[in-house]
């Protein structure tokens, strides 16, 4: 399918809501590049746990956020992570870089260091960008936005899943636990709180398929652009 002109198309929504899949499959079916924020923001997270870097200390954070080189590549179905050289696509996707992820990216000096680098590899558009604020703050201009989300009941059973494949011990009171703390963190924060932007579309997924949520999207994308 022949991709649209290029552009810049954010997809926010609280972690859970399908965000990932979600865009990787219209990325494909637009023939976009596929830019993900939160991975971005849990290679912090773990680059903060091997130096040995609070994720409390946001100064720290912020310095050490500057220096990191983070990259993205696709191989297959895969969209692969390297923080320095090193490809960390299974190791930020560990429940506890999940919660420090959350941590890191509540810190000013944490966004602004990575503001630029989100901007730059988002360059000429044709690219699908996710995240929990790439539509009010990292974007704010895009053609095209969407705020995706899901019950938390819906979201803690589709952490479970992802944790099950993974070979990942997990039970479901803390999963949902977890999921309800982080979402109060993330709407509460003094920097960038995760809001629908003014002008998004937003989606309910708990009761779509994959597929029915990826062509709606589409549908709204391609009629925008004529």
């Amino acid at each position: 399918m022949l991709a649209v002109r290029n552009v810049v198309v954010t997809i926010d929504g609280p972690a859970g809501a399908g965000k990932s899949t979600v865009a990787r499959r219209l990325a494909q079916r637009l023939g976009y590049r596929l830019l993900d924020t939160g991975a971005i923001y849990r290679a912090v997270a773990l680059a903060a746990q091997r130096a040995g870097v609070a994720w409390t200390d946001g100064p720290a954070l912020g310095a050490l956020a500057a220096k990191l080189h983070i990259a993205f590549r696709w191989e297959g179905e895969v969209n692969h992570v390297s923080l320095d050289g090193d490809d960390v696509t299974a190791a930020i996707r560990q429940p506890a870089i999940s919660q420090g992820a959350s941590q890191v990216s509540a810190h000013p000096e944490v966004r602004a260091a990575l503001l630029e680098l989100q901007r730059k590899l988002a360059t000429l558009g044709g690219v699908v960008v996710e995240g929990r604020d790439t539509g009010t703050v990292v974007f704010p201009s895009a053609e095209a936005k969407f705020f995706l989300s899901a019950t938390d009941v819906e979201r803690a059973q589709r952490r479970m899943l992802e944790l099950q494949r993974a070979g990942v011990p997990a039970v479901y009171d803390d999963v949902l636990r977890e999921i309800q703390e982080r979402d109060a963190r993330d709407a509460q924060r003094a920097v960038a709180p995760m809001v629908p932007a003014e002008d998004a579309v937003q989606v309910d997924s708990s009761w779509l398929t994959i597929d029915e949520v990826v062509a709606q999207l589409e549908s709204v994308v391609r009629s925008r652009l004529g």
